[in-house]
């Protein structure tokens, strides 16, 4: 089934943040216009990331929350309608959609299969489309999204496994690729085990890679090492280990999102070693220079992943049979969810069953 350019405006059920109290309630609204490459996406699951909290409670920059706002950017679902010139997908397929719906096209990182890194990017929710209209996300019934912000789930990948890949899998996934820290044999640390960390200890492992899990007590040690698959655990505290560990570290993914100090973990990390940072934290970190420069180590960030990225990381997750640890929740739930997610209390995602929460009555 071909869809035209619809004159008539779609409307879809979601949940959305109404001010930065951060709680969701039922909010019915018109979807955008679909063009020839847009593709109708009945959403199944879609996981509860760490910066959908940011975002509805206005976190991130205090002017750039703008509501109503329908989160949700671990998105999975079913292809209903295509455009004339969607090629890649047809009718039935089971889809996924990330955090970006739309990038230039024209700028050197989009020109390079980066697009992530375009500045002319537009989120899946909390940004205006190139219509003018709010873009809203997963937590809805449908979405309309650009063919070239689609995946295709593999076939044999449970769907609602898949959603946290979207985000959390890609967003590991990216910098060891990129950064040629792929290679097995390599030791890496995972600092933090939520939703990015866990993920990072599984497709770290599958790399063939020794993991050790830096955490800030020894509460996550037994599920850290017999349920995750990790190598060794570190408590930041415990000082004579963090001693016995320095100069052993090829990396560290750090997916603390709140000010941490960087220099216990910078002591770990061997010649040429790099901390890369992917929490999304708005106050200053410090550090002192000589612990970069007697070593020659870098300290480096990374944004989720490109399409392509998250592709190659959905096919590596299907080889290697690896799943995501999620919670299914129904949507509504989801405010609980949201304070759960707060305080750490996930073990390591929430997805909610979007398709199962009936949110036309």
């Amino acid at each position: 089934m071909e869809m035209d350019s619809l004159e008539t405006e779609r409307t879809t059920t979601g949940w959305a943040a109404r001010d930065p109290s951060g709680v969701l309630s039922p909010y019915t609204y018109t979807l955008r216009n679909t063009g020839p490459e847009d593709v109708f996406i009945k959403v199944t699951y879609c996981g509860i990331c760490h910066t959908d909290l940011h975002q509805i409670e206005n976190e991130v920059d205090k002017s750039q929350s703008h509501y109503p706002m329908v989160p949700g950017h671990e998105v999975v679902g079913e292809v209903v309608e295509v455009g004339s010139d969607v090629s890649k997908f047809r009718v039935g397929d089971c889809v996924g959609a990330g955090l970006l719906v739309q990038c230039c096209g024209i700028c050197r990182p989009c020109k390079s299969e980066m697009e992530q890194y375009c500045n002319k990017k537009i989120w899946s929710y909390n940004d205006v489309y190139t219509d003018g209209k709010p873009t809203q996300g997963g937590f809805a019934q449908s979405m309309i999204v650009h063919q070239k912000f689609v995946v295709k789930i593999p076939d044999g990948m449970a769907p609602e496994q898949a959603a946290p890949l979207l985000c959390a899998g890609v967003t590991v996934y990216s910098p060891l690729s990129h950064f040629g820290l792929k290679k097995s044999g390599l030791r890496g640390g995972i600092l933090g085990l939520g939703g990015v960390g866990h993920m990072g200890v599984k497709i770290a492992k599958a790399m063939g890679h020794h993991v050790t899990v830096i955490s800030s007590s020894d509460r996550k040690r037994e599920e850290a090492i017999d349920h995750l698959g990790a190598d060794d655990y570190l408590v930041c505290s415990d000082s004579t280990r963090m001693q016995e560990a320095a100069d052993s570290l090829d990396y560290i993914i750090d997916t603390v999102p709140v000010f941490h100090p960087l220099e216990p973990y910078l002591s770990l990390l061997k010649l040429d070693g790099k901390l890369i940072l992917m929490g999304v934290i708005n106050t200053p970190l410090q550090f002192v220079s000589p612990m970069v420069m007697l070593g020659r180590k870098t300290i480096t960030g990374s944004f989720i992943g490109s399409m392509k990225e998250t592709e190659e990381m959905l096919e590596f997750c299907r080889e290697k049979g690896l799943t995501s640890m999620i919670e299914m929740v129904k949507m509504d739930y989801v405010n609980t969810a949201l304070e759960r997610l707060e305080k750490n209390d996930v073990r390591y995602r929430f997805v909610v069953d979007v398709a199962g929460s009936k949110l036309d009555q």
